[in-house]
């Protein structure tokens, strides 16, 4: 067994100079010859001698120093393991690294003032797990290992040579090497020149050369959190390659996958869409081959001393308490403390046995009628009684014992919505509760509603309340008597343990079990009768429950119950109790040993030898043995010994599970196991050898309870038994024990009743155990040694580490300046199928913001050091925000609750996931692709039809005779006046719905030649000039549209700037009206005023506009017969979305091309009134507003979007009002009414039988357009499938399934086939591609000043590059969809092909080798918190910018940070890089809807976004 464990024992005296001599021949083996180091163990064995005189050398010294910050929780402390940390930063220090600092605008969290009436030390974790005690614990092991040359940061990705993600390059690699750091990496984060986007991938080869180029704007902590990367490697090489090697390529099964995919699609059954393939998806990483692996042999269970038969112990414990009542009434039993500390009350034995007698009567007999009683024995009924009142909680308890009523003890709810209150109120549900004893003083602090009852907590079930003080009870008749039988197994009482996950569950106690343990305590402790106990537990559970409720009954001994709110405010009370009674045995945690080391000096005369036991029941903490030696050090003086500190294991199912016996005077200490944290990680024990600093000292918590047996088996999986050298949960066979979780049959069964088997899967004898749920194993002479809870278990990548050894080192780094209180919670969230760790701290109200990004930056340089684990999250939050428990510690379980609902709101946040999450799925990589002829080949082969569809033939229909003979628009408006002069062509509505404007076929034709008039006259313009008209949208618009095709002039119709918001607008409106060369501008007054206005001056240079001129003015003239019509070219403009404008050229053949699509899709005729909701700059909107009315004769009324935002029912009403047929609108004006109108649909129910119908978003520019043709089909495709440009149809509800609706008919005239961008070569059917469509009316090409021939040629004159022999011209439209043939007819009989469009292609997304769509990613996100109002994503050197508009308070931004980081990473498997919070309308949105994220990306480049935050994940 040495080499598993180097304990120290000394037996006999031994001198200073002898010890030191053996121990270093001890230590040869083991530690590296320095100075350092061996000072480091020294201290450590130094506080394990017996000899008082060694161990009292340094440490009071060392404990007032320390005690000046005062808050240091000190359940985790130890010196070590501060100064271990301590030195393994001094590693970092030495590498200057620059982070990039969050930013965050000033007036963002103004904290809220710490309240001021917190006892010396509250905790940091519940109160159940020891809540308060842990300092110094890591530090000279640091000093050591930190001393190398290597530094953290510099752990080089030579290790992971398997993976090839960025973010797994960035993984633990155990290969030592120089590298630059990624730190550099973020060097040029902000940067005052934008000319280009600067590369933040590439890295320089040493810090110090970074530190000259870097800009001096940026926040530096002095040491960074990035793990680097290889010099000169940029990140982009490392996204295909581990360091520089590409991954092998298996090509043969890419093959085997392109001929599978080429087959005709099958659906798989529909159970597949359901099963999640995370198999396929996640990089598994390969274990380590040098990873520890357990070598012993399998362990036995063992044994404990048997439980003694002791001939006058009592047949139940009721019978213990009826006897001590009627024999040894003047007995004192439990004695109270007031506030101050001082006794207010003792209740004796006498008094607790009438006092129960009364009670038990009162339950059975009084509170119902004599029929219909409302207790009945087995009932259960809830304890509510506070912390501060043993007295009143002793007598209810035994009162329900007699009664045969099973006690429930929970906590005094303080508030409607305490933290875990509503799991309380499932314990209270599944119990079958309805009843609730208290005192009158407590009812009486019980939150109430106006009218003075009980308010209903939340989730709890309808309770009555009695009282239980005496003067309401009746005394009952002589000749009644409680009915106590030998104790079995029924139950007798239930405790509430809460589990990881937060659900409270009840431990049901059979009446056996209860007296069974009250014995075993009895002989582990060696109680007898009379002793003074000193209580300073929770008696409510647990061991104060047991030893100050249950075994000073049984053994007629007196309990002093010292309650949490008098160790507040006088931390020493417990030690001057046990001074004062000359009490024997002292229950204590850790806290409680740190608050009395606190306030030591003000109380110099206190004795503590008449201490046999100090028994610390939180000594299953790992932590807890540098409280024990500290305390030790510190009260030698007073009298303690050192064999009377006892410490303890315990459970709620398995109660206690191992405590240290009272040891001899004079006989050696138990010796420690120094483990080594990276074997514990692997659940395996070893000495610790390698690294000082990750070393973790465990103290042994005794030998098994008498009559009890214990095995060890594995934490997860069937019950296997462990090796002797390895980690696993502890089981404990005995009648004293828990026997189940009420009302849970199925937690009980894998809990309550385990038969643990061997390797060979065959169980191992009939006994059956309980789980503890504590970790450990069983060390050399059976002694039990406990290293951590199942709870606070965290299993990251296959390995375990434990929450309170992250908690310790957390404080263990300078904490007192930034952590408050020593409050830090540690869990694990599961984030891409692994779990992930988070650490949230309370951040002091006086930390300023570089102290805090400094400690977060050094928390997770020592948490990787010392666990070699990275930290996915890391939040502070203000002072005194976190969730606590009854007894001031933090609920961790509903700090996580918050943490993922984004109600946490941290005041600062660092997020990790570059080096956490090293599962991503490996990058694509593209094939050398397959021609474009062989695809095709493929596809005839295997029986499948190119995509391709058509619409019908313009050709055959014969056009209306008038129409044919009039070529030009212009002629047939000037037709239409002589024709039909009064018929109305236009109604201009605004946003009441009120006609303001019409227009009839005569009046437009008057009003455009005056127009033209003022072209000739005012502008002096030749035919063939461009014209630029800026109106807002109304008839003004359309009469100047037709005015300049009178004058021979182009017109160009221009969004006009927005006055409110000149200087994004204007430089536009500029930029348009110098790229089409534009001649004079038309426009209105107003708008004339404002092209000429200071603030547009500020924007552009106004001198040199063309001419302006204002048509509103009264123009007479006539119209030049000479418009030489022929060679005029209408211009559309537009801006698409990814900020390069184009202006297209229509041609006159194209323009009544397309109007003539129009009116045959769409039936158009001159009795026909249609409902037009779009803008008229461009695209459909311009055809409709300015063409078709005039080619069709119909009566437009027309809707401009705007007015919507004044009056959201315009659109919906105006269609309802003129009962019309057909409308055209936009998403965005569909989204509008739809969000807006969504819980009005019932004002809406449009008694007509209007019909709407969507326009796809695209196309606009080659004239396609969806409208009346059979009803639009949908399908739900594959996300993950998109992303490598493969279509896979799902079923509806199927995880990552997008359902997207077919574009609509084709108009007559059109083909449209699809085509893969990459060769130019046709796709099959359902196969995503380019959309290229041939029409007689898609426009001509581009007109602009550059020299683009080849542009102009590749987007409108493009041919296949295979398989079409008529070598048809082809205009691309720039989207990505894909054809299906679907099982419905087309009107020319044949099977209708449905168009289905997925997106832009120019504005697709590659990241990790794969093609995304921002609007999935911010489909995603913004689903995420109500408080997100829009959502954009761009990318930025491969790093993924993730733009969020807040809507709610500026505190919640940061809670924005790890839901948007958690959620891209889930759904699209992407590590986003920034996160950046800013206010709503910040992201800009175009006329149609359309998100500029160009824009948005130059802004964010150029600082000008005023974000409320931006988080830079690392």
């Amino acid at each position: 067994m040495h080499n598993l464990f180097l304990f120290l024992t000394i037996l006999g005296d031994i001198t200073q100079k002898g010890y030191e001599k053996k121990r270093s021949k001890l230590l040869s083996p083991y530690s590296p010859q320095t100075q350092e180091t061996d000072s480091a163990v020294q201290k450590e064995l130094r506080n394990q001698t017996p000899a008082p005189s060694a161990a009292q050398t340094s440490a009071p010294s060392k404990y007032h120093r320390t005690r000046s910050g005062g808050a240091r929780d000190e359940r985790y402390r130890s010196d070590i393991h501060t100064e271990a940390v301590q030195a393994a930063l001094a590693k970092h220090k030495e590498q200057k690294m620059a982070l990039p600092m969050p930013t965050k605008r000033r007036s963002t969290f103004v904290q809220s003032p710490a309240d001021a009436c917190t006892p010396p030390d509250t905790s940091s974790a519940s109160e159940d797990e020891g809540s308060l005690r842990r300092q110094a614990a890591l530090s000279a092991a640091l000093q050591q290992s930190l001393q190398n040359a290597e530094s953290w940061i510099n752990r080089s990705i030579q290790g992971s040579s398997t993976s090839s993600s960025a973010s797994s390059t960035l993984s633990h690699g155990e290969v030592k090497g120089t590298s630059g750091s990624l730190a550099d990496v973020f060097a040029n984060t902000r940067i005052e020149n934008f000319s280009a986007p600067p590369d933040v991938t590439t890295t320089t080869s040493s810090s110090s050369s970074s530190s000259s180029i870097r800009p001096a704007n940026i926040d530096l902590p002095p040491s960074g959190i990035v793990k680097g990367m290889h010099k000169g490697s940029n990140r982009s090489s490392l996204m295909d390659t581990a360091d520089g090697v590409p991954v092998s390529s298996r090509v043969s099964t890419k093959i085997q996958q392109l001929l599978n995919t080429l087959k005709r699609p099958k659906r798989p059954p529909l159970k597949e869409f359901f099963v999640d393939d995370s198999e396929e998806i996640v990089e598994v990483p390969q274990p380590d081959p040098n990873q520890p692996k357990p070598e012993g042999r399998q362990m036995t269970p063992v044994k404990g001393e048997p439980l003694g038969v002791i001939c006058n112990w009592p047949p139940a414990l009721e019978s213990a308490l009826q006897r001590w009542g009627t024999t040894q009434a003047k007995c004192s039993c439990l004695t109270a403390l007031d506030m101050t500390g001082k006794p207010v009350y003792t209740l004796t034995y006498g008094k607790l046995w009438s006092r129960s007698l009364k009670l038990a009567y009162t339950l059975l007999n009084k509170l119902g009628t004599k029929n219909e009683p409302v207790l009945k024995p087995g009932d259960r009924v809830a304890l509510v009684y506070p912390n501060n009142d043993p007295v009143m909680f002793m007598v209810a308890f035994y009162g329900c014992l007699l009664a045969e009523v099973i006690p429930v003890p929970i906590e005094v709810p303080l508030t409607r919505k305490d933290a875990g209150g509503q799991q309380i109120g499932f314990l209270l549900g599944s119990c079958g509760i309805a009843l609730a004893l208290t005192s009158e003083v407590c009812l009486k602090g019980l939150p109430k509603t106006q009218n003075g009852e009980i308010v209903q907590f939340k989730g709890w079930p309808r309770l009555k309340w009695v009282v239980t003080d005496s003067k309401y009870l009746s005394k009952p008749p002589k000749d009644w008597q409680p009915h106590i039988s030998p104790a079995g197994t029924e139950p007798a009482y239930i405790e509430y343990k809460t589990s990881k996950e937060g659900s409270v569950m009840g431990v049901t106690v059979s009446r056996l079990s209860m007296l069974s343990h009250c014995q075993a305590l009895s002989q582990a402790c060696n109680y007898s009768e009379g002793e003074t106990i000193v209580n300073v537990l929770d008696f409510k559970k647990d061991a104060g429950l047991w030893h100050g409720m249950f075994a000073n009954v049984m053994n007629k001994m007196h309990t002093v119950s010292v309650p949490y709110s008098v160790m507040k405010t006088c931390p020493l009370s417990w030690v001057q109790r046990v001074h004062a009674h000359k009490a024997k045995v002292a229950l204590v945690k850790c806290r409680d040993l740190h608050w009395a080391m606190m306030a030591h000096r003000d109380q110099r005369d206190v004795s503590l030898s008449s201490l046999r036991m100090l028994i610390v029941t939180d000594g299953a903490n790992p932590w807890s043995v540098s409280s024990c030696d500290a305390f030790l050090s510190l009260f030698q003086s007073h009298g303690l010994k050192p064999e009377a500190i006892c410490p303890c294991a315990t459970s709620a199912e398995a109660m206690t599970v191992a405590i240290r016996r009272p040891g001899v005077p004079g006989a050696p200490l138990p010796g420690r196991a120094i483990l080594s944290m990276n074997g514990l990680s692997y659940g395996v024990i070893r000495v610790n050898t390698e690294d000082k600093n990750s070393a973790l000292t465990v103290q042994d918590v005794g030998h098994v309870m008498p009559g009890g047996m214990m095995c060890i088996v594995k934490p997860d999986g069937p019950p296997q038994l462990c090796k002797t050298d390895e980690i696993g949960e502890i089981c404990v066979s005995s009648r004293t024990g828990g026997m189940m979780y009420f009302g849970l049959a199925g937690v009980t069964k894998n809990t309550f009743e385990v038969i643990p088997v061997n390797s060979a899967g065959s169980p191992v004898g009939d006994v059956p155990f309980i789980r503890s749920g504590l970790l450990g194993f069983v060390g050399p002479g059976s002694l039990v040694f406990v290293v951590g809870k199942m709870d606070g278990l965290l299993m990251v990548s296959g390995r375990r580490h434990n929450a309170d050894d992250i908690v310790a080192t957390g404080l263990a780094v300078e904490s007192i300046k930034t952590v408050y209180r020593g409050r830090i919670a540690v869990f694990s969230v599961s984030v891409f199928y692994d779990e992930r760790i988070v650490v949230v701290a309370e951040q002091r109200p006086d930390a300023s913001e570089e102290d805090s990004f400094q400690w977060m930056s050094r928390v997770l340089q020592a948490i990787d050091s010392i666990h070699q684990v990275g930290v996915y999250c890391l939040a502070l939050v203000p002072a005194n925000t976190l969730p606590k428990t009854p007894l001031g510690g933090i609920h961790i379980s509903q700090t996580k609750q918050l943490f993922l609902e984004g109600s946490l709101h941290p005041c600062n946040i660092l997020m990790c996931p570059h080096t956490c999450v090293t599962n991503l799925p490996k990058p694509r990589q593209k094939q050398p692709g397959v021609g474009p002829a062989s695809v095709m080949v493929g596809n005839l082969v295997a029986g499948k039809r190119i995509a391709q569809a058509a619409g019908r033939d313009l050709g055959q229909i014969e056009e209306n005779d008038l129409v044919r003979k009039h070529q030009f628009l212009a002629e047939i408006l000037q037709w239409r006046a002589q024709a039909t002069p009064d018929h109305v062509l236009f109604m201009l509505l605004n946003a009441k719905g009120t006609t303001v404007c019409t227009a009839s076929c005569l009046q437009l034709h008057k009003r455009a030649e005056r127009i033209a008039s003022v072209l000739g006259d005012k502008g002096h313009l030749n035919a063939g000039d461009n014209v630029v008209l800026l109106y807002p949208p109304g008839i003004e618009l359309i009469a100047a549209f037709y005015g300049c095709l009178y004058a021979g002039c182009i017109p160009v119709t221009v969004r006009p700037p927005h006055a409110q918001n000149l200087t994004a607008t204007l430089p536009t409106v500029r930029m348009i009206v110098d790229v089409s060369k534009a001649a004079c501008i038309l426009t209105s007054q107003t708008l004339m005023r404002l092209l000429r206005s200071r603030e547009a001056a500020a924007a552009v240079d106004v001198k040199t506009w063309p001419t302006i001129i204002d048509t509103g003015e009264r123009v007479e003239g006539l119209l030049p017969t000479t418009a030489q019509l022929s060679c005029f070219s209408a211009c559309g403009m537009m801006v698409p979305a990814c900020s390069i404008f184009h202006t297209f050229q229509m041609s006159h053949s194209a323009v009544n091309a397309l109007c003539r699509a129009i009116k045959l899709q769409c039936e158009l005729y001159s009795s026909r009134q249609i409902a037009i909701c779009l803008d008229p700059y461009c695209g459909l909107g311009f055809a409709l507003w300015c063409l078709c009315s005039v080619y069709s004769g119909h009566q437009s009324v027309l809707i401009p979007p705007m007015e919507l935002e004044n009056n959201l029912f315009l659109w919906l009403a105006t269609v309802n009002q003129y009962k019309i047929r057909d409308t055209f609108c936009s998403y965005s004006v569909m989204e509008l009414c739809t969000k807006g109108l969504g819980n009005q649909v019932e004002v809406l129910k449009v008694r007509s039988s209007s019909s709407s119908w969507p326009v796809p978003k695209g196309f606009e520019e080659m004239g396609q357009d969806g409208t009346s043709g059979p009803d639009p089909t949908t399908v739900y495709v594959d996300l993950k499938s998109l992303r490598h440009d493969r279509v896979r149809l799902v079923e509806r509800g199927a995880p990552q399934s997008l359902l997207l609706s077919e574009s609509g008919k084709i108009l007559p005239g059109v083909k449209v086939v699809i085509v893969n961008p990459e060769t130019k070569g046709p796709v099959g059917d359902s196969h995503l591609g380019e959309i290229w469509v041939n029409s007689p009316h898609t426009a001509s090409g581009y007109y602009t000043i550059y020299d683009s021939e080849t542009l102009q040629a590749d987007h409108f004159n493009t041919r296949l590059s295979f398989g079409d022999a008529a070598q048809t011209l082809w205009a691309r439209t720039g989207y990505l969809g894909f054809v299906r043939r679907t099982e419905l007819t087309a009107a020319t009989g044949e099977r209708h092909d449905a168009l289905y469009v997925v997106g832009a292609l120019d504005e697709t997304l590659e990241l990790r080798g794969l093609r995304y769509h921002p609007i999935d990613i911010e489909t995603s996100v913004s689903r995420i918190h109500r408080s997100i109002a829009e959502c954009a994503v761009f990318t930025w050197t491969n790093l993924l910018v993730v733009v969020v508009e807040l809507c709610g308070s500026e505190q919640e931004a940061l809670d924005l940070v790890p839901l948007v980081t958690n959620v891209v990473l889930e759904e699209h498997y992407l590590i986003v890089g920034v996160v950046v919070v800013v206010d709503p309308g910040v992201i800009p949105i175009n006329s149609r809807g359309e998100k500029q994220r160009m824009h948005l990306r130059d802004s964010f480049l150029a600082d000008q976004l005023d974000p409320i935050y931006v988080a830079y994940n690392m």
